[in-house]
């Protein structure tokens, strides 16, 4: 009897601790993030900033993304959202830099998202997306969009960490937008403007298309020819009696 009590209360403990160690991380790995997480070189792409509300007691009423100048991008468009006012903000570029045989001068510096009432702000246990369609993207590995989420109560978090070279994991992330090479195989983002995963996508379903077409082209083709072929065996073959 008194082992199974120990044994119970050893699963009781064990459970105990599996479940406030998973509160203890949950907090943790919500934070702000940009969605897709890769796009491609020298091309537009549609990004969503990800943005959950971590707070118990208090919204989010404001989020603040900052553009680095080190990877300028010259041309954002913002996608509406109820109940929120959009500023973008942008600043002459120290040394100008070109893409697509054009001088880029100017680049977005911030946009800012305010909730202009009560009703349209982010509550716990809810997330809100902001998007933008933005481009040309710059020929670098990686872009680091440092954010700060602002609170109903004020506090303020910064998601500003950049990535550690250990792989370290971070307490405030800053959203990375991971950036690959154009293929030559594969029309670049650029010519349409919109999410490069996207027009990967339909590249890859057209191909798969075609070739489907292809094979059930053959197949009717190849029955067609079993049946003409059946035909003329049976004309010429003797009839019985």
């Amino acid at each position: 009897m008194r082992a199974r009590f120990l044994a119970g209360l050893a699963v009781a403990t064990l459970t105990g601790l599996v479940a406030a160690t998973a509160v203890g991380v949950a907090p943790a790995s919500a934070h702000v993030t940009v969605n897709p997480s890769q796009a491609t070189q020298g091309g537009f792409a549609k990004l969503a900033f990800r943005v959950p509300n971590e707070s118990d007691t208090a919204s989010t009423t404001k989020l603040e993304v900052a553009f680095p100048a080190d990877a300028p991008i010259a041309f954002v468009s913002v996608r509406p959202v109820a109940g929120w006012a959009t500023r973008v903000e942008t600043a002459k570029l120290a040394t100008p830099v070109k893409a697509h045989d054009a001088e880029i001068t100017e680049a977005v510096s911030k946009i800012t998202w305010t909730a202009t009432g009560a009703d349209a702000t982010i509550k716990a246990g809810q997330f809100q997306e902001f998007e933008v369609s933005a481009g040309p993207l710059p020929e670098v590995d990686q872009i680091i969009f440092k954010a700060l989420q602002t609170y109903s109560d004020g506090t303020i978090v910064r998601w500003i960490d950049e990535p550690a070279a250990n792989g370290e994991e971070l307490e405030h992330p800053a959203p990375v937008l991971k950036l690959a090479k154009a293929s030559a195989n594969v029309p670049a983002a650029a010519s349409v403007p919109g999410d490069s995963a996207t027009v990967l996508s339909e590249v890859a379903d057209g191909r798969a298309g075609w070739a489907l077409g292809l094979s059930i082209t053959g197949l009717l083709a190849g029955l067609a020819a079993l049946a003409v072929a059946l035909l003329g065996w049976r004309r010429q073959a003797p009839s019985a009696g």
